[in-house]
């Protein structure tokens, strides 16, 4: 059976995370087709983001893994645009506000 280049790059991604602080979950589908191997980061009481338009690389994979520490390192999940790795650079979708705390 084929692998989808979304598995390919997810493949990339876990041989990468096993050194690192990022934790990876698995998803069917993200709903972003024209977007093509979509990933979201996310993490509680921060800014959420969807990146996209990704081929299944290394190159690829090593970027979403350092922009992924980044972000886990920040106060709100934002990450200054200088800090962020070259081949992440044009393929950010979405960005989602945290959801509010129940009170």
């Amino acid at each position: 059976m084929t692998r989808t280049d979304g598995e390919k790059l997810a493949s990339l991604i876990e041989a990468i995370v096993v050194n690192s602080s990022v934790r990876t979950r698995r998803t069917s589908c993200m709903m972003g087709c024209k977007h093509g191997c979509n990933v979201a980061i996310q993490a509680d009481e921060k800014l959420c983001y969807t990146i996209g338009n990704f081929e299944p690389s290394a190159q690829a994979a090593e970027a979403i893994v350092a922009y992924g520490e980044l972000h886990a390192a920040s106060k709100n999940g934002q990450v200054p645009y200088r800090q962020w790795p070259e081949a992440l650079k044009g393929h950010f979708v979405t960005r989602h506000h945290p959801l509010p705390k129940d009170e």
